[in-house]
């Protein structure tokens, strides 16, 4: 039976883009740092790449796993195929672990997939009651709840202008400590409910189509902190692409597709150093954007900025 990608699980963004971008050639290596739904993935597999696809959540690995044995490409997929489940800022070990010492392409898609968003239950959407957790390895320790409910009003502070840029932070750390000493905050629909609570007193009397959009907006952008910060997202990104350079062949790729200004602003500043030191030569030097056609029917493409380097 002909293969099939379940878009429900990650629809891949900007993906013609990326695999030319990579300049994928039959029997070169190729890491897919995150691995997500594999989008990505089958095509560098299609165009003849050995694949060493990563993912520190285990449910993509088993996803992709169970799409390879129900595809129709075992005559490609024989012996050049390694997926682990470990962390990006493990690159490197994993990288010569597996042989793949030096490679002609890596690609990071970063953020969350489709499916840890609407279908996992780990609390990452503020659109559903699911306890907030946000840990996409579960081996991890550290939880969005625990944050949440155990750390200081200034340490909630810093989180949230860190890695959201919220103006309302102060407001919003403040006003979880008041409730938690309350009722422990267990759910991302308690949490959305306190941000509700938050904005309407600040905003009395907009009207209610402004207001459900201020609230959509505060809420994922302080989700995304939680998230970033559970995960630690942003420190092991620029440690990922330090590694990511040094298993890179001469005129190797290096792919990553980012999502919001705190991604993109590592990536782009990263590959700016590099240039004027002579390490790489920016294939693209404005961030790629998808088309209105992919902003169309992928809403997730949007914000999606992906940007290329090739090793010199």
């Amino acid at each position: 039976m002909p293969m099939t990608l379940d878009t429900s699980f990650h629809l891949p963004v900007l993906l013609q883009e990326t695999i030319e971008g990579l300049s994928v050639t039959r029997n070169k290596k190729y890491i897919d740092a995150t691995l997500g739904g594999g989008g990505h993935s089958l095509e560098i597999i299609k165009s003849g790449g050995v694949l060493l696809g990563i993912d520190q959540d285990i449910e993509a690995i088993k996803y992709f796993t169970k799409l390879l044995n129900d595809s129709n490409l075992q005559n490609l997929i024989s012996n050049k195929i390694f997926l682990v489940q470990d962390n990006f800022v493990h690159l490197k070990k994993i990288a010569e672990k597996n042989g793949f010492k030096k490679t002609s392409g890596i690609l990071f898609d970063l953020g969350v997939s489709s499916y840890q968003i609407s279908a996992s239950t780990r609390g990452f959407s503020y659109l559903d009651t699911q306890e907030l957790d946000m840990r996409m390895d579960q081996r991890t320790s550290l939880t969005a709840k625990e944050i949440i409910n155990k750390f200081k009003a200034e340490e909630l502070y810093e989180i949230f202008t860190t890695y959201s840029e919220e103006l309302y932070s102060r407001t919003i750390a403040d006003a979880i400590i008041r409730a938690r000493a309350l009722k422990k905050i267990l759910t991302g629909s308690d949490l959305v409910e306190i941000l509700k609570n938050i904005l309407s007193k600040i905003n009395a009397g907009m009207p209610d189509y402004k207001f459900e959009k201020l609230l959509l907006k505060t809420s994922a952008r302080i989700f995304q902190a939680l998230r970033i910060r559970v995960n630690n997202e942003l420190d092991y990104l620029k440690v990922a692409l330090d590694q990511a350079l040094e298993l890179l062949d001469f005129n190797g790729r290096l792919a990553v597709i980012s999502y919001h200004s705190l991604e993109d602003r590592i990536v782009k500043i990263k590959f700016r150093e590099w240039e004027r030191c002579d390490k790489v030569k920016l294939i693209n030097r404005q961030p790629i954007i998808s088309s209105v056609f992919e902003q169309q029917s992928n809403h997730k493409s949007r914000s999606a900025k992906l940007r290329i380097a090739a090793k010199l």
